[in-house]
């Protein structure tokens, strides 16, 4: 046997063989993933690390979610590995080429995927991902509603009442906000807010710091919740 029949037996017996056939090219779309990425739900609420490798594994290229991914939300123990782009989306799949998740990209640096049996998924570069919204119990305690000068004390408990929890307006309130009746308050979409007994229209905040809550839309006097 001649050296380059043999040398053309190589080349073929390596393009055939299953290793090669693995193999994965990374494109430039692709190296943009690489490295850490906040996964979590639509409210922010359960949120782990996905880390994005450039390691090849069978159908694409390596993943790895930090200890706590897999309680959260126990589909990715079965995660095997993601590629991306294919028809523009991005697949994590499992060991035999399932696909467990796939994420189209709604805005840059982030990517959502509604899940049948889990909800709406989401991926956010974790060094541009703002900061989870508060949890109740973060925020409860006792507040001042000022606008300027002291307009109103309440009290913000993390009992659940209704659909919030329980607040509380203390004695000497101004008369238009007294008059709202605010007896719950709840966190919705990152903003605060505080709802009327009778069932009217909620007063929302935005936080401007740990301490601070600027009302929106912003009214003729500005109003802002300062903890006490």
């Amino acid at each position: 046997m001649t050296g380059l029949r043999i040398a053309a037996i190589v080349v073929a017996a390596l393009a055939l063989s299953p290793a090669s056939a693995q193999q994965t090219a990374m494109g430039d779309s692709a190296k943009d993933m690489l490295g850490p990425w906040e996964f979590s739900n639509a409210d922010r609420d359960k949120r782990c690390t996905a880390t994005f490798r450039n390691t090849a594994v069978k159908g694409g290229f390596k993943v790895e979610f930090d200890a706590d991914c897999a309680n959260l939300f126990p589909f990715v123990a079965d995660v095997a590995g993601w590629r991306f782009p294919e028809n523009d989306n991005l697949f994590l799949f499992d060991a035999g080429g399932k696909t467990l998740a796939e994420f189209s990209e709604v805005e840059s640096g982030m990517f959502e995927a509604p899940t049948p049996g889990v909800g709406v998924l989401f991926l956010q570069n974790a060094a541009a991902a703002a900061p989870p919204p508060k949890k109740p119990e973060e925020v409860a305690g006792d507040w001042t509603i000022t606008g300027p000068g002291p307009l109103c004390e309440i009290s913000l408990a993390a009992a659940v009442e209704g659909d919030g929890m329980k607040l509380v307006i203390k004695p000497g309130c101004r008369d238009d906000i007294a008059r709202q009746q605010f007896a719950r308050w709840r966190i919705d979409g990152g903003e605060l807010l505080l709802l009327p007994a009778q069932g009217g229209t909620p007063w929302r905040f935005v936080e401007n710091d740990t301490d601070t809550w600027q009302r929106i839309p912003e009214v003729a006097t500005p109003m802002t919740l300062v903890r006490k």
